[in-house]
């Protein structure tokens, strides 16, 4: 589900008790007057140039705007993420370091990469949200979502597909899907990449049947008429690609899977420096510099709160564990 200005459902007590044992705070019960006085450092768990490092570094640029103080982006790389988010959320909580915090925080325990979880940060907003895709070439012989899984239905492997490497976030957004729809979530062989840019082009190549990134990523090759989507895994359209058929409304099981990305803080951050960040990075994300940023990446403008991007976090790492424990790669 894409998450809007709109906001989403409030917790269930139990999500509730899970998110005050992680120090998350709401935004209205504190004054948010704290301040930093010098230097912050934001950790970004991946490398330059790709998604998450232009996201938080266009965000650290509005921060100092509006905080007054340096945001110095550094790169913590390594262990499928393991390293960048482990240095965050091991970092001493006094509001000098935060970071990009990803999906992957969810999902890398399952994998047994780490003991690390999400509720070893604390989350503070959500600020990009990227809905996978299901591409194919133009001249595929599916014209939908559809005849596509019933032939994946019919022909149980014999279909592949790739976008990134074994067991992230666009091979477990193809699986989850196919189990959702009452299908083996192997129903589509993955074949893993180095990310969308090569998975894409092993597309284009014939080597694989589908591809299935974000639909940011796929886009240019879409409007070039290279390839055709059959599906954004999302209940809103792309205001870039509105005809693209949503699976929110096309499957029975209404799945959707997205990627996404929040700015985090240490365990056990103080709730008033917490607070302090939402409000801030909240006015970032409703301002027009913003929006041209976001736009100029084909992607839509999305923010939630502490408690909300809490919640996302939860329910991800509940849907995916059982996704990835379904093809086999829960260590």
């Amino acid at each position: 589900m894409a998450h809007t200005f709109s906001g989403i459902a409030l917790m269930t007590a139990v999500t509730l008790g899970i998110l005050t044992t992680t120090g998350v705070a709401r935004a209205d019960d504190a004054a948010c007057t704290w301040k930093p006085e010098r230097a912050v450092t934001m950790i970004v768990p991946w490398g330059t140039g790709g998604g998450t490092d232009a996201n938080a570094r266009r965000l650290a640029s509005l921060l100092e705007q509006e905080m007054g103080v340096p945001f110095n982006v550094v790169n913590r790389t390594g262990g499928n993420g393991v390293i960048g988010h482990t240095a965050l959320a091991r970092a001493r909580p006094d509001g000098y370091t935060i970071g990009a915090a990803t999906i992957e925080l969810a999902t890398m325990h399952h994998l047994g990469l780490t003991p690390l979880t999400w509720q070893d940060a604390t989350p503070i907003a959500l600020v990009d949200q990227n809905p996978a895709s299901v591409v194919v070439k133009e001249d595929a012989r599916w014209d939908s979502l559809e005849s596509l899984l019933e032939e994946a239905r019919e022909n149980p492997g014999e279909l592949t597909a790739s976008g990134t490497a074994q067991g992230g976030i666009w091979h477990l957004a193809l699986a989850g899907m196919l189990q959702a729809e009452g299908l083996p979530p192997d129903a589509i062989r993955w074949v893993p990449s180095q990310g969308a840019s090569p998975a894409l082009q092993e597309l284009m190549a014939g080597g694989v049947d589908v591809a299935t990134p974000s639909l940011s990523e796929a886009q240019h090759l879409v409007q070039q008429g290279e390839l055709k989507a059959l599906a954004y895994m999302s209940d809103t359209p792309n205001s870039s690609l509105p005809e693209v058929p949503l699976t929110a409304d096309v499957l029975d099981s209404g799945w959707t899977q997205s990627a996404f990305m929040t700015i985090s803080g240490p365990g056990n951050l103080p709730e008033e420096m917490t607070c302090a960040y939402d409000q801030a990075i909240r006015k970032i994300t409703r301002s027009d510099e913003w929006a041209q940023f976001k736009a100029s990446r084909g992607s839509e403008v999305v923010y939630e709160g502490p408690e909300q991007t809490a919640e996302l976090f939860h329910d991800t790492d509940q849907q995916l564990g059982d996704v990835i424990n379904a093809i086999g790669l829960a260590r």
